[in-house]
């Protein structure tokens, strides 16, 4: 943390505590409802076409904090957060003729990581 709090960031940052915070209610959400699309998917009742943005963004998700706070990279973690960006926007589109719900449920998902992609892209920008 001490490298990440060195760095030039805007003024309204999320503390690391709220970004925290905001991860742990996110994460069951994703779970649930990425865990619904992989079942639907794997029982035909979707192709695995709807499912392929949620694989893709799970990875990216993933990647982004070793990329980030691991190998220090910002601009590869500034690719990465837009990659988690973009994945929502085409999982959202991809489930809404299957799922509303799956659907209205990446919202609140593809705030946060609107703003953190915004945040992201600053910082990398500026360091």
């Amino acid at each position: 943390m001490t490298w990440y709090n060195s760095l030039n960031k805007p003024e309204w940052t999320p503390a690391p505590k709220t970004i925290g915070t905001i991860w742990q209610i996110l994460y069951p959400v994703i779970i649930v409802s990425f865990g619904y699309v992989f079942l639907k998917a794997y029982k035909g009742k979707v192709s695995w076409y709807v499912a392929l943005p949620f694989a893709i963004n799970l990875v990216a998700n993933v990647l982004f904090t070793p990329i980030q706070f691991g190998m220090r990279n910002m601009p590869l973690a500034a690719f990465d957060i837009v990659v988690v960006w973009g994945t929502i926007i085409w999982s959202m589109a991809a489930i809404w003729p299957y799922s509303l719900w799956v659907m209205l449920a990446q919202i609140p998902y593809f705030v946060w990581v609107s703003i953190a992609t915004v945040l992201q892209i600053y910082i990398t920008l500026s360091n």
